[in-house]
């Protein structure tokens, strides 16, 4: 059996917002330090993410607004004209360093991804899953949309019945509108009710294409549990997917600055170990979150889970030093709990399943989309 392949990249290491934005945090080259120091990564299990070209980048995305970006990266500024059209320096997505290169680095990661899976496989790519970016600007942090991308490349490849799944609070919208008319990929997101980008209602769904879970706030493992079992998997065992992308945000966890949902990183586990083996092909993401120490963990288990590797009650010393090494300006940060350093895996967060939750399951599956498979098959059947 082939092992998974990890895909990150240096970029990542010292890259930031600036230091009043929620990702002045490491949190990729936390991970790849964490999994490394936790003696995680075979020889030949990890590959270096290419940068995806301006060209390859036009697949999706406009090319003025390509041009826009790599502009604002050589300059460190934008005019305008550019910042009023392309949202480059407004609304929480400002000018830096990496302004194009670091975001085309995780484009090129899973359109990389994409490519490794043509036969089937596993990859993670902690540095993908900026689900909000738009064809022609940027928006909630995210400068393009890889996953986009790499659902495309796989639509390229000639798979056409794929699934992505988006368990990141915050709602997969640009992800959801790039294929709301496109029958060969159905998304579902969960994620927290009336918070920014505020779509994701439980009735929107993109003509057949899309389904959507808004919770509550304080969503907690059990629930999580609920709509894996009554919702998710249903759904995807209906649905028959050649291949599956998770898009796994990490604020959904408890400690998580930009959310008020209460999972433990345990439900991140879960689903990914749900997944495997539901399809021939599965890419992971990474995503939102702006704890550094509650993503690093998360995104850390989430590779041990993809190896069916133990993770230890207490990590070894080597592992305690990198998250030790990590700070954190918020108030979280100024006196961090110990099993921040010294464990990966979360205690569980339990909770009621409330009736909001349940009655998400019969919203969702009331009408199902037809696998496209079994619609070209009753359409050889019509005389």
């Amino acid at each position: 059996m082939t092992l998974p392949i990890l895909i990150g990249s240096e970029i990542y290491r010292g890259s930031t917002y600036g230091p009043k934005h929620p990702l002045a945090i490491p949190r990729v080259s936390t991970t790849l330090d964490l999994v490394r120091a936790m003696g995680w990564v075979a020889p030949g299990q990890y590959r270096d993410s290419p940068r995806a070209t301006p060209e390859a980048l036009t697949r999706f995305h406009h090319r003025d607004y390509i041009a826009a970006l790599m502009q604002a990266e050589a300059t460190q500024q934008v005019d305008p004209g550019h910042r009023e059209r392309f949202r480059i320096g407004a609304d929480g997505n400002p000018v830096y360093r990496e302004v194009f290169s670091r975001p085309a680095t995780g484009a090129g990661g899973v359109t990389l991804a994409a490519r490794l899976t043509r036969d089937g496989g596993v990859v993670h790519v902690p540095g993908g899953g900026t689900h909000h970016g738009r064809p022609d600007r940027a928006s909630g942090f995210c400068y393009l949309n890889d996953a986009v991308l790499g659902l495309l490349e796989w639509l390229d490849l000639g798979l056409d019945r794929i699934l992505y799944l988006d368990i990141d609070a915050h709602h997969g919208d640009g992800v959801e509108d790039a294929f709301a008319d496109d029958p060969r990929v159905l998304t579902v997101s969960v994620h927290e009710a009336g918070r920014w980008p505020h779509t994701g209602r439980v009735e929107d769904q993109a003509g057949g294409h899309a389904r959507n879970l808004p919770v509550p706030p304080g969503f907690n493992d059990s629930e999580m549990d609920f709509l894996r079992a009554h919702v998710i998997l249903p759904l995807i065992r209906h649905w028959k997917p050649q291949a599956i992308m998770l898009q796994c945000g990490a604020d959904a966890i408890e400690e998580d600055p930009l959310s008020k949902l209460s999972l433990s990183n345990n439900a991140h586990r879960a689903m990914v170990a749900s997944l495997r083996g539901l399809a021939p092909r599965l890419i992971v993401l990474g995503g939102g979150g702006y704890n550094p120490w509650s993503v690093a963990r998360c995104w850390a288990g989430i590779w041990a889970t993809l190896n069916d590797l133990p993770i230890p009650p207490r990590i070894p010393e080597a592992a305690e030093a990198v998250l030790r090494g990590l700070s954190f300006s918020r108030a979280a940060g100024r006196n961090p709990p110990e099993h921040w350093f010294t464990t990966i895996a979360d205690a569980p967060r339990p909770g009621p399943v409330r009736e909001e939750v349940r009655a998400l399951a019969p919203a969702t599956l009331r009408v199902l989309p037809e696998p496209s498979g079994a619609r070209e098959a009753a359409a050889m059947l019509r005389p």
